[in-house]
């Protein structure tokens, strides 16, 4: 049959669509800007018919409403990059938090350690060749959807057609529900002062010739607004946003020095608004892969001066990162955090960083830290730690002792908190009161 016949026979309604969720399945969901509402909707709809449905996802927007208490024994989310939309229901015991590298989670698909029942994916309109791309998200979802039993695609006329390894046929497709719809956006955040002098910080660290991971925030993309002044930068990273684009039409980021996929964008996804989906659509600068591959560390030291940009909740005197966490309440994940951190470490000319405040937004708490709070998550261990970046300064930690990891720490927290955390320092014995003397 030709794939215009076969795509033809399966366009459906989505109320129809979802009919192939049974009792029990997992259910897995296209993420973050493809988040695939219209499906969404129609499950919920069918909520009185299924129970102990398992959906699963990293960071998607939308309500993710099927983690309402309304929806417990029909719906249960397993979040692997949890959201504004979910921490509610993990921190009250409705849902489960997984804490996973990203690189490590496609292969629970493959090897069946989680078998996904069923993909809801969104794709733009095939090509002549009968190819869907997943557009503005690779990430995991399309090995989800190559080793799920069904794969039902809301296939958008507004979805760009990313190129690279984005590519799903008609012939893999259970199902296919029509749209025009804009897609879900991230928009770009404003910098405040406070983050405009972190990323001024985290920008001096950035040479000539770089490769760059940035993650989501005011800071990244801060960051990047400061390296307009440098040359032949490049992009391998699990994601970007908006913020590439200014840099590229400027000549600055054109993956020129990179040593694998020299000249090329590599990212996983892409967050951010309509204008970044329209540069992507068609654009051979951007090369998608699945998360697999673009987080794998190996291939990330293969780029000498890889600079790996990421963020924390708190770090600790000894130089523990916890970035998932706000104590024992599951906050974000993993993601692609240490992935990175290590695959930076390796890199000839690599720096791997961790950028933050010093203090909570008010001023009132330090995210310098004497300890980690009681259940906090350590996801990037003292010893993989590199740079830590504050609006005060850049602590170098690699190679150095207890005491002198201390001392870095301690000068770029808030400086209303450097007795207290020197107190801390003497009595854990990490300083003495000589030392606290000359700082």
């Amino acid at each position: 049959m030709a794939w215009r016949d076969e795509f033809r026979q399966k366009v459906t309604t989505a109320r129809r669509a979802v009919e192939v969720v049974r009792s029990g399945d997992r259910v897995w969901m296209h993420e973050g800007c493809a988040t695939p509402e219209i499906l969404v909707d129609a499950l919920l709809e069918r909520a009185p018919v299924l129970r102990d449905v398992e959906i699963m996802h990293m960071l998607t927007f939308g309500s993710a409403a099927y983690t309402r208490p309304e929806y417990e024994g029909h719906f249960r989310h397993n979040g692997l990059f949890l959201g504004a939309n979910t921490r509610d229901a993990v921190a009250e015991g409705r849902a489960d938090y997984t804490p996973i590298f990203l690189s490590e989670i496609e292969e629970l698909f493959r090897f069946r350690r989680i078998p996904i029942d069923v993909a809801f994916i969104q794709t733009g309109p095939p090509d002549d060749h009968g190819f869907l791309s997943l557009g503005t998200s690779v990430d995991c979802t399309l090995t989800a959807a190559q080793c799920a039993r069904s794969v039902i695609a809301e296939v958008n006329r507004q979805m760009p057609r990313s190129l690279g390894d984005t590519f799903l046929h008609v012939s893999k497709v259970s199902a296919v529900v029509e749209t025009d719809r804009p897609l879900l956006e991230l928009p770009v955040p404003e910098a405040t002062p406070l983050e405009e002098r972190i990323a001024a910080n985290v920008a001096s660290l950035i040479p000539d010739g770089a490769v760059l991971q940035t993650g989501i925030g005011a800071v990244p993309d801060a960051v990047l607004r400061y390296l307009r002044d440098r040359k032949a930068l490049g992009v391998h990273s699990e994601m970007c946003s908006d913020g590439v684009i200014d840099l590229i039409e400027a000549g600055v980021l054109t993956g020129e020095r990179k040593n694998i996929h020299r000249g090329k964008i590599v990212v996983g996804f892409v967050l951010g608004t309509k204008r970044l989906f329209t540069f992507l659509h068609e654009n051979p600068i951007f090369e998608m892969h699945p998360t697999y591959y673009t987080n794998d560390p190996y291939l990330i030291a293969h780029n000498d001066r890889m600079i790996a940009i990421n963020s924390a909740i708190e770090v600790d005197l000894t130089g523990q990162v916890c970035a998932d966490s706000i104590g024992l309440k599951p906050y974000s994940g993993f993601g692609g955090q240490l992935d990175f951190m290590r695959g930076a470490a390796r890199s000839k000319g690599g720096k791997p960083i961790i950028a933050l405040p010093s203090t909570t937004r008010d001023g009132t708490v330090s995210r310098i830290v004497p300890m980690l709070q009681p259940g906090a998550g350590v996801v990037t261990t003292r010893a993989d730690v590199h740079y830590v970046v504050t609006e005060h300064g850049i602590a170098a930690l690699h190679g150095k002792s207890i005491r002198q990891r201390a001392e870095e720490l301690i000068a770029i927290a808030g400086p209303k908190f450097h007795n207290e955390l020197f107190d801390f320092a003497e009595r854990a014995h990490y300083l003495d009161s000589r030392t606290a003397l000359v700082h």
